[in-house]
């Protein structure tokens, strides 16, 4: 019974784990583990610390000073008044004070400041996605490789049953003494070949899944199974690429830095209170300590940012048009590299079929020399060229077969539509 029960509860993971893998569930399972998703979160943690420090602007500003000066000379009243005794400040004064500044209005600095965070964190995340998009032609390229591998060995079987009843015939002509040994050999050393190109075959499958299960952090079996995509449809020559949105999002940054410098430039607008403790207080003419607070309203505009403001604006236009050209450029070499993928498509839809009719051909040809080789007309000799002749064409229409659909796929992933 616990055997049972253990054989019940491990079914799902053993159903599981011989669904075959798709291209869509490796391009995630690998983005998912590219160590530079966990730059997406570094980057919200940054912009919320810097956002929260700029909320503290509007926070009371708090300083205290304090001062021990020595005068050469000090305020002296030398007009006598009958009754009155004024007596001069001390050349020696202290002072400590404590200063609170409340700001008021900024000119909209903090809220453009705080605007620009979340602008460049949107550029930094796109980069990220650019990157990460990046990935998926690593993935292809593995993926492609695998089922062209897969496709070989299904062909290596073809050939070695072919052989194994080429050996058979002529093991019986060698019984009916119609055949020679040689003959044999020659088929089963043509045998023992292909055995070798089925083990090279799987050994660099093997080497393939592995770097492929690195990317997706799962260990693959040898004998893992990877899902055929289908075939794109059509070829739209639209292109939505994560670099145009980065293009954009960086020209969004620009913009917000555009409004900042009018922000700087406008007047600030703030409250203060300062209180102390000295000698002499406010009031001069008194040489004790006393403590001592002013307060008001403070108005400031600092008009030495007029002065570069155009310049820093033409700045800011100079980068926008560098941008542009950036986005140009990419353009141009993305609908370049699409019209190749077009004509590589069209060239190998008309490779396929010509395959097809060189494999019917061969085929019959094959047929006919298995028919003659166990009718004593040819030697086994004859026959194996026959056998070499229809894999070569077989073996051609595999690399054209995957070579068109990665070109499809290649296409749609350049458009940004994969």
């Amino acid at each position: 019974m616990k055997k049972l029960l253990l054989i019940v509860l491990s079914l799902p993971a053993l159903l599981k784990a011989q669904q075959p893998l798709s291209l869509a569930k490796a391009y995630e399972l690998a983005q998912q583990n590219y160590p530079l998703i966990k730059q997406r979160e570094l980057l919200k943690q940054t912009t919320n610390i810097n956002i929260d420090n700029l909320s503290k602007g509007f926070l009371p500003q708090f300083s205290i000073s304090a001062q021990a000066t020595y005068q050469s000379q000090v305020t002296k009243i030398d007009v006598p008044i009958p009754g009155v005794n004024i007596s001069s400040p001390s050349k020696d004064q202290y002072k400590v004070l404590a200063d609170v500044n409340q700001l008021v209005y900024d000119g909209g600095v903090t809220k453009e400041q705080k605007n620009l965070q979340h602008l460049n964190e949107d550029a930094e995340q796109q980069k990220v996605e650019v990157e990460l998009y990046k990935l998926k032609e690593r993935i292809n390229q593995l993926f492609l490789s695998v089922l062209y591998f897969d496709e070989q060995l299904k062909q290596a079987g073809l050939v070695k049953t072919d052989l194994e009843n080429g050996i058979k015939k002529t093991e019986a002509q060698l019984a009916n003494g119609t055949a020679f040994r040689s003959s044999v050999n020659v088929l089963k050393a043509e045998l023992l070949k292909n055995d070798q190109r089925a083990i090279e075959i799987k050994a660099s499958r093997k080497g393939l899944t592995d770097v492929l299960g690195l990317f997706i952090n799962q260990t693959l079996p040898e004998d893992a199974q990877l899902e055929k995509p289908v075939a794109p449809g059509g070829m739209t020559s639209d292109i939505d690429r994560p670099e145009l949105k980065l293009y954009s999002t960086q020209e969004k940054l620009l913009g917000g830095q555009y409004k900042l410098i009018d922000s700087k430039n406008k007047p600030k607008a703030s409250l203060f209170a300062q209180g102390g403790y000295g000698r002499p207080g406010l009031n001069f003419l008194d040489n004790d300590f006393s403590f001592f607070y002013t307060t008001g309203v403070r108005l400031n505009w600092n008009f030495g940012g007029l002065y570069t403001q155009k310049k820093e604006k033409q700045l800011i236009d100079i980068n926008k048009k560098s941008i542009g050209i950036q986005k140009e450029t990419f353009l141009l070499n993305t609908n370049t590299a699409l019209k190749q993928q077009e004509s590589e498509v069209s060239k190998l839809q008309q490779l396929i079929a010509k395959d097809n009719e060189i494999i019917a051909l061969r085929l019959s040809v094959k047929e006919a020399a298995k028919a003659q080789l166990e009718n004593g007309v040819i030697t086994a000799n004859d026959y194996l060229r026959e056998v070499n002749a229809e894999d070569q064409s077989r073996q051609s229409l595999i690399t054209h077969q995957v070579q068109l659909l990665q070109a499809q796929i290649n296409y749609q992933n350049i458009s940004g539509k994969q």
